[in-house]
């Protein structure tokens, strides 16, 4: 397939670039500082991009199958995240007018405010407010994408996050907002950046999480 994709020199956007090139795809890696992207390949197109512009974005989509999101967004103590919600705002706009109509996006774990009550002590009451503004802007972002309806989307909730490369491990999905033990309580706490990257190109054959999202660790 013809995959653009976002957040390319980022750390799971790279174990994908890398991956979905090994699997025989051609990938134009959409980007804000194309120096930090360190891979090279025939079938690789590194493009620089303003991600909150649809005008600057659309070019880069033209006769992509799919566009696959890894863009990350840091939290701040003295203003709210924005990154997720108005960066897909203009991907969205973007794949309308190259007419892509399938998207897969990584978020996280949690990103419902009422889905953390079941987590370990510390993810409850010191990790999640820690990074609830980043949190927030992602709940933000699935909210806006469950309105769109002439776009097929899939939002990947990974949970924490390990810079390990892709496993053999066997996935474990929910549709919702953490994947459940068998007593309800969270399974795990991170997985692997390549096994996310993993899953999200598992996707591209799959109709199985089209206008869904899916919460995912592994074995």
């Amino acid at each position: 397939m013809r995959i653009a994709v976002l957040g390319a020199s980022g750390q799971t956007g790279h174990f994908l670039v890398s991956q979905a090139l090994r699997q025989g795809h051609a990938v134009t890696a959409v980007v804000r500082n194309p120096d930090k992207l360190t891979v090279r390949h025939d079938n690789l197109q590194v493009a620089e991009a303003d991600i909150f512009s649809a005008d600057s974005l659309k070019s880069h989509f033209q006769g992509a199958d799919v566009v696959v999101s890894c863009l990350g967004f840091s939290g701040s103590f003295f203003s709210g995240v924005t990154g997720y919600s108005r960066s897909m705002s203009a991907v969205i706009a973007a794949m309308r007018e190259a007419r892509v109509n399938r998207i897969i996006a990584m978020t996280s774990w949690y990103t419902d405010p009422d889905s953390g009550t079941q987590s370990p002590y510390l993810i409850r009451f010191l990790l999640l407010p820690l990074i609830r503004s980043v949190l927030s802007n992602m709940w933000e972002m699935e909210q806006d994408l469950r309105q769109v309806d002439d776009i097929n989307w899939t939002v990947v909730r990974p949970p924490g996050l390990k810079n390990m490369p892709s496993s053999a491990s066997e996935f474990l999905t929910h549709e919702g907002y953490f994947v459940p033990d068998e007593g309800g309580r969270p399974a795990g706490s991170a997985m692997g950046r390549g096994d996310v990257a993993r899953f999200m190109l598992s996707l591209l054959n799959s109709n199985a999480w089209v206008k869904k999202g899916v919460a995912i660790t592994t074995k």
